[in-house]
């Protein structure tokens, strides 16, 4: 059935190539050949070239929409991807919606999120080799344009099947201004509930197949403010450590996060306090704190500032939401960040004739002021207030246009990484990172974009040196080649260069590497994963239509 429903749709798109007024799709291809290198280690694994793939084709029929995603690793999928992908080729998810003006239903495969995600998001990410999507049904009905109600039920996906856990969820969201007609304001207000459901065997007799959280929020802006309040509570759950679940120990779970912030022409101010504890939240229990961050129910990315240049990327935070008691005692997570953004006005002595751009940025998290019962496994966490530092980071940001064709950045970054922590491993690092970068234009399709950056520690590694040097000769051809070279290292030094170009034309962007790959975690969107070391070339292929 599965190969039918494949190739049907691929007939369908064959055939109807040329009115594309009802069909949509992409296709992805990420590959990879592995090569032996005396730094980065000879290629012991089996099948050196490795390939992920990815095809999705959407029609769409008056009120209904129809989609499809297939997906195919073979002979295997690229290095430390989930094993659950590995050789395999099939039909990933697929679904049927129904839309009208008050009615949004789904059957099949869906994304959702409630609030902020801190009780619910499913999303997909290929660069991550996420994809947490939910098979089941959602049903959203608004019978007035400021009332919505939403219920869900579903399985999280995992690999080419579902989780064993069921979750099931309602969510709310009243426009409270917009009902009363109040336009010198904005005030939303919103509650959901998420049930996980996964029967296991206890040995306690008190315990609950079933775990709830519950999430209430508001959102309120005025004139140039606003700000955004939302408050969790999980019912009690299982202790998880080292993939054993202890239904003797039960814990009870809570977020707090608040938004600030402040916006006029030409300046920008916003501000974030999170406090988690206990909230890890996985659809089966025994996956929780696994590597991949598969068959996540929450999303609890990290609240830091997402740095463009690679050697501001090696000491990366993650969030700290797990309870745990081995190897190190952690409850969760407490801090907050802080941003700045103000443009100098065109024509002003710190301006200058085409303005600058400033943006600061300050980032802090400790772990929860705990004490903890290793013996009987419980603990008790003061609300607020602070324990051991896990993570810091300062930075600003310049962004001067010299003329016409010449801009230039300027960065500076000072961290404070605690390894014991967030690793569990031993050391701290403490990081300063300066980078500039230039891009300069010419002609009118023409630029070149460098940057320079330099990481200093005394700790860990120690010292870094960056470069990359970007050619674009039009909107359609570009190239590429780049280092992180590890000097100061006192045991390894080694060179982690990329080369490569990129062609784009019209709706398809083809891309071509070789490189080293340096060890350590890969970040979007605050959500990591660990990719080891590795040599090779690099071939993307990405189209839509």
């Amino acid at each position: 059935m599965k190969k039918f429903l494949l190739t049907s749709f691929l007939l369908i798109y064959s055939l109807n190539y040329a009115q594309q007024n009802w069909l949509s799709g992409n296709f992805v291809s990420n590959s990879q050949y592995y090569v032996d290198d005396s730094k980065t280690g000879d290629f012991n694994e089996s099948d050196r070239f490795r390939s992920n793939n990815y095809l999705k084709l959407d029609a769409t029929f008056k009120n209904f929409t129809f989609g499809v995603q297939a997906e195919g690793y073979a002979p295997q999928s690229l290095l430390n991807f989930p094993q659950r992908f590995n050789k395999d080729i099939g039909l990933a998810t697929y679904y049927v919606n129904y839309k009208s003006s008050k009615l949004d239903a789904t059957a099949g495969y869906f994304y959702e999120q409630f609030g902020s995600g801190l009780i619910l998001r499913s999303w997909e990410d290929k660069q991550l080799g996420l994809n947490n999507a939910l098979r089941g049904g959602q049903i959203a009905y608004t019978p007035f344009s400021y009332l919505q109600f939403t219920g869900i039920y579903g399985k999280h996906r995992v690999g080419f099947t579902v989780s064993e856990g069921k979750t099931y969820g309602f969510d709310s969201n009243f426009n409270l201004s917009e009902a009363l007609k109040i336009e010198k304001m904005s005030l939303t207000l919103g509650f959901s509930i998420v049930n996980r459901t996964q029967n296991i065997t206890a040995t306690n007799p008190n315990f609950n197949n079933g775990t709830n959280a519950y999430s209430g929020r508001i959102n309120f802006n005025k004139n140039n403010f606003y700000t955004n309040l939302e408050y969790v509570l999980k019912s009690e759950d299982a202790l998880v450590e080292f993939g054993y679940v202890n239904t003797n120990s039960l814990a009870k779970g809570n977020a707090l996060l608040l938004n600030l912030g402040y916006s006029q022409k030409g300046l920008g101010i916003n501000t974030t306090f999170r406090r988690l504890e206990n909230m890890s939240f996985y659809a089966n229990r025994e996956e929780e704190g696994n590597i991949d961050n598969e068959l996540l129910v929450n999303y609890l990315p990290s609240l830091t500032k997402q740095h463009d240049y690679g050697l501001a990327n090696i000491y990366v935070y993650q969030t700290q939401s797990r309870l745990t008691y081995n190897p190190i005692g952690k409850a969760g997570e407490i801090g907050f960040q802080a941003d700045v953004f103000f443009n100098a006005k065109r024509g002003t002595k710190i301006g200058g004739k085409y303005g600058t751009k400033f943006s600061l940025n300050y980032a802090t998290w400790y772990g929860l002021d705990a004490t903890f019962d290793i013996a009987n496994r419980t603990y008790s966490a003061n609300f607020l207030s602070f324990g051991k530092k896990y993570f810091t980071d300062f930075n600003i940001e310049i962004i001067k246009k010299w003329n016409k064709k010449w801009s230039s950045t300027f960065s500076y970054i000072n961290l404070f990484y605690n390894k014991k922590y967030i690793e569990e491993t031993s050391g701290k690092v403490n990081a300063n990172i300066a980078a500039i970068e230039t891009i300069y234009k010419f002609l009118k399709t023409k630029s070149v974009k460098m940057n320079v950056q330099h990481l200093w520690s005394k700790e860990d590694k120690k010292n870094w040196v960056a470069g990359l040097f970007e050619l674009n000769l039009s909107s359609k051809i570009s190239f590429f080649a780049s280092d992180l070279y590890n000097y100061g290292n006192d045991i390894k030094k080694i060179h982690y260069y990329n080369v490569g170009t990129s062609f784009t034309k019209n709706s398809t962007r083809l891309a071509l590497s070789y490189g080293r790959q340096r060890g350590g975690l890969l970040c979007v969107g605050g959500v990591c994963r660990i990719v080891p070391e590795s040599t090779g070339f690099g071939l993307t292929v990405n189209t839509s239509f």
